[in-house]
């Protein structure tokens, strides 16, 4: 169905050529590797760019078998018939520019389009030895929709640069900039503020009933704000990066195993393709973030002196 009516299964991405186009002039090349058979490819990339879409990538692979793809090492190519969708019945040797091939894997990704290692500088342009060391390289950048199929191994068998594509991010950026979702925030913030100093005001000492009672009462209005967040956010789940308050196992996920994430490929238009991006500092634990937690005890050790 998604072939013959594309409109109500394929969004539009308005940039997405854009950003291909400043790719190529810039000399990037462009490998397009997707889990979905050549038809769904077919009709989803000529909706979204037109029917010359292969001639934006200098390869074309269709129901590639990620995550299996990174890790095979002896599954071949088959070229797609693209006048009938049929496979054809001979040997893949090398990749072409404008043909679309289905199956392989990365290793033979790497002999088909003689593929190169950034630190061999022979003169006689002879291939590097080892056939997987060309790939150890963050000089790739792999983008993709799938935390777990495309980005994981992507990101911890090559160390190549990852980028996520996560629609959820542009709704929540959206929400966020609701005044609705602005005073939930503001009123959570205060009143954890609260907590902790009043807690420091009493000091280390046993908490009387009625201090107790202070606290439940402040811990709840806190959880009728946070479900006001969760309401508006229109589904029950909450948000996809958070499990009630605590980052959730996706946004772990995704801090671990990818270096930029948006909501859509076309967000890359606001960025030179040589633009080095320097995130924030890492900072996990709440040693690390000295000067901003109320909670941080002071180091008795004189050597140190670290008052937070």
């Amino acid at each position: 169905r998604g072939a013959q009516d594309p409109e109500n299964f394929f969004e539009k991405k308005p940039y997405l050529r854009a950003v291909l186009d400043l790719m190529k002039e810039s000399g990037k090349r462009l490998i397009f590797v997707s889990n979905s058979p050549f038809w769904y490819c077919d009709a989803g990339m000529n909706h979204v760019i037109g029917p010359e879409w292969r001639d934006q990538w200098d390869v074309v692979i269709t129901s590639a078998g990620k995550p299996s793809f990174y890790t095979e090492d002896n599954r071949p190519f088959r070229e797609v018939d693209i006048g009938t969708g049929k496979l054809k019945f001979k040997q893949v040797l090398k990749l072409e520019k404008g043909r679309v091939y289905t199956s392989g894997c990365l290793k033979e990704l790497t002999k088909c389009i003689n593929w190169k290692h950034p630190l061999s500088f022979s003169p006689d342009g002879d291939d590097y030895d080892d056939i997987y060391s060309p790939l150890t390289t963050p000089n790739i950048m792999y983008v993709g929709d799938s935390l777990f199929a495309d980005l994981v191994d992507a990101k911890r068998e090559f160390g190549w640069t990852t980028a996520a594509v996560t629609p959820e991010i542009g709704w929540e950026i959206e929400l966020q900039r609701k005044t609705e979702f602005i005073i939930a925030d503001r009123a959570i913030e205060m009143l954890l503020n609260s907590l902790r100093l009043y807690q420091r005001s009493l000091g280390t000492g046993i908490r009387s009933k009625d201090d107790l009672a202070v606290m439940d009462k402040m811990e709840r209005i806190v959880s009728r704000w946070r479900d006001e967040q969760t309401r508006l956010l229109g589904n029950p789940f909450g948000s996809v990066f958070r499990a009630r308050y605590t980052p959730s196992l996706f946004a772990h996920s995704l801090r671990r195993y990818c270096d930029l994430y948006m909501s859509n490929v076309g967000s890359f238009r606001h960025y030179s393709p040589q633009h080095r991006f320097y995130p924030e500092s890492p900072k996990l634990l709440s040693h690390e973030i000295r000067g901003t937690n109320p909670e941080c005890c002071d180091i008795d050790d004189p050597i140190f002196n670290i008052n937070c």
